[in-house]
């Protein structure tokens, strides 16, 4: 057997990479191999089209072992497990102690709770978890920050009332008050005093999170990955630092850090996002020079608290690119969201409902969240294998990548203080702006969101599912005052489509575009095709066809029709003959477009034809400008 192996892969002999590039560069026909095949980035680096073992031969990382520092492979030796979370809005106590113990019973380990403030109170804590064994489920709590230490304190007592071991309770509550100036300009004045004194109300929690970094904000806003990263490590670094000027000691302050992410939708990428996040942080950390607090196995040479240096992550799929229009697609996207996030070896996982973006989510929705996760471990195993992307050539190669550019953003942004650079908004600016750039590619279909400008459901309408808003109510302003700082986009990457198409719906008229198809066979098919998917983004009613032997005979089709807009779709040769005789029989009366960027180009517009429309259209202002003349507004 063993003989008949080796003959076997005898029969592969190694190949080169100098041989790979010598297939590469003959197959691609003379096109320049770095336009053709290598993909930069909006994190600032390229990618290859392949790897190799070569590529990683000399990074340290690779050479790792899970549990092991810099945690690049995860902070767990023998598993992958993590806390599946679902969030509940705290109304009436009884009700939420009620749900919780019912989705306990369906899968949930990690339940959220957000509490207004004027409900912070021993008797309202002892209701909500009742029949909850804490030891057996996280618990993370939010609150408005100004009651936080307060809820802490309950919380505290009443672990001890109930007598559980503290070294088992597992959770957070969720002090921010960096994240109120990045989302609504509002500075709050010795936030570090309220911070040092929730991590002495906590101390006896070994493992209980008080202070947050929540990432996920500027992963909600538009993010590039590489800025979520680098603002996530100098917004824990400003932590520490203040923290530790503060007296507290740096082993101790770390320990009660939890970074909160989002997880985008770049697979891949997002992998490597949290494999560099803990490798980074271990390294800030380190750098503190903590000093373990008890018997630990995992001291460094220097006898440093290796375990301080430990990121502990919380992941939730992105509501940048949920849509409301073919909602149902939420569900693909945040099941690959979690798919990345699951191998990457967080701690803890939210999967968002796929209608949380335009109603509260109903029973459903929350049942098919929880299940996304269930089926990830239960199905797959996800849990069960520590880093199973590592050694991957392309993932470690992303991993260093990512780092490197979120180090080198993370250096500049500390040169000139992570809180000095959010309250001059800064940090936003350069948020804002990469969101903008995200827009702008979407509007031109250079990023695609699939429903919304690309393939949409041409019949579907979305009035009816809208639902009221579903705002947060564990904010509040006490003592804080308004200013004029710049805060963090707030817009979802659909909106503006959505709102174009929303228009065209509520405005009660059906706009019917009339797909006028003739010569070329195929690129008649493959125009009209195309064309019926662009103009179905605005929500108009594409009628296709099979073809017409003459521009007149379309033009008499379409006004049986009762077209609004007729698409001349052929091929870019033949619109030299037909688009000027479809111009004279629509001039004054139906909005023609020709299907395609022709030659004749220029000559058209001169004949008075306005809108042409292929791949390299903006669609959605094209869109915006054919509702203008329909007069939707």
């Amino acid at each position: 057997m063993s003989n008949s192996k080796e003959k076997l892969f005898s029969e592969f002999p190694p190949v080169s990479t100098e041989k790979w590039m010598e297939k590469i560069i003959t197959d691609l026909k003379g096109a320049d191999f770095e336009k053709k095949l290598v993909w930069k980035t909006n994190e600032g680096f390229a990618v290859k089209p392949f790897y190799r073992e070569e590529d990683i031969a000399e990074l340290k990382t690779a050479n790792s072992l899970p549990g092991e520092f810099p945690y690049v492979r995860g902070t767990k030796k023998n598993n992958n497990d993590w806390f599946v979370r679902q969030d509940i809005e705290v109304k009436n106590f009884s009700e939420a102690n009620k749900k919780a113990l019912d989705i306990l019973n369906k899968g949930i380990t990690s339940l959220g709770f957000k509490i207004n403030r004027q409900d912070v109170s021993k008797e309202n804590i002892a209701v909500l978890l009742n029949g909850i064994h804490a030891e057996a489920v996280e618990l993370n709590f939010s609150t408005c920050q100004m009651k936080s230490v307060e809820l802490i304190s309950i919380l505290v007592d009443y672990f001890k009332e109930k007598k559980y071991d503290p070294t088992k309770i597992f959770g957070s509550v969720n002090i921010d008050f960096v994240g109120a100036t990045l989302r609504k300009g509002i500075v709050k004045e010795e936030w570090v005093n309220q911070m040092v004194a929730a991590i002495k109300a906590a101390a006896e929690l070994r493992y209980f999170k008080v202070i947050a970094v929540n990432a996920y904000l500027f992963n909600n806003a538009g993010s590039y990955i590489t800025q979520e990263l680098a603002y996530a490590l100098a917004w824990g670094n400003e932590l520490m630092s203040q923290l530790v000027d503060a007296g507290v000691n740096p082993t101790f302050a770390a320990k009660k850090i939890k970074f909160n992410f989002g997880i985008g939708a770049n697979y891949f990428m997002e992998i490597a996002k949290f494999r560099a996040a803990r490798w980074l942080w271990a390294e800030i950390v380190k750098a503190y020079e903590p000093k373990c607090d008890h018997d630990c196995p995992n001291e460094g040479p220097t006898n440093e608290c290796r375990c301080a240096g430990k990121m502990n992550i919380f992941a939730q799929t992105s509501t940048f690119n949920q849509t409301l229009f073919d909602a149902h697609v939420n569900m693909l996207r945040t099941q690959t969201e979690a798919m990345s996030a699951a191998i990457a070896g967080v701690d803890s996982m939210l999967v968002s409902p796929f209608d949380e973006s335009f109603r509260t989510p109903d029973e459903f929705s929350e049942r098919i969240a929880r299940n996304q996760q269930l089926l990830l471990k239960e199905e797959c195993h996800f849990d069960k294998i520590a880093d199973p992307s590592g050694g991957s050539y392309y993932i470690e190669t992303l991993t260093n990548s990512i780092a490197q550019e979120a180090w080198n953003l993370f250096l500049k942004t500390e040169e000139k203080g992570f809180y000095k650079s959010v309250q001059s908004g800064e940090i936003q600016v350069a948020v804002n702006a990469s969101a903008e750039k995200r827009f702008k590619a979407l509007s031109q279909r250079r990023e695609i969101l699939l429903g919304t400008n690309q393939f949409p459901n041409f019949t579907e309408v979305a009035s009816g599912k809208i639902g009221k808003d579903n705002p947060c109510h564990s904010d509040c302003s006490d003592g804080q005052k308004e200013t004029t700082i710049t805060t963090l986009n707030t817009k979802r990457l659909a909106n503006e489509f959505e709102s174009l198409r929303l228009t065209t719906e509520q405005s009660g008229k059906e706009v019917k575009a009339f797909m006028l198809t003739i010569g070329n066979l195929a690129m008649r098919l493959a125009r009209s095709q195309f064309s019926s998917n662009f103009l179905a983004c605005a929500g108009y009613k594409p009628i296709d066809n099979l073809g017409f032997e003459t521009v007149d005979t379309g033009i008499e089709a379409a006004r049986k029709a009762g077209a609004d807009i007729i698409v001349l779709c052929s091929s870019d040769d033949e619109y030299a003959e037909y688009a000027p005789q479809a111009y004279e029989l629509t001039k004054g009366k139906e909005i023609l477009i020709v299907a395609g960027a022709p030659a004749s180009m220029e000559e058209l517009k001169a004949l008075g034809i306005e809108y042409f429309i292929n791949v390299r259209s903006n669609v959605l202002e094209t869109l915006q400008s054919l509702n203008a003349k329909l007069g939707i507004q």
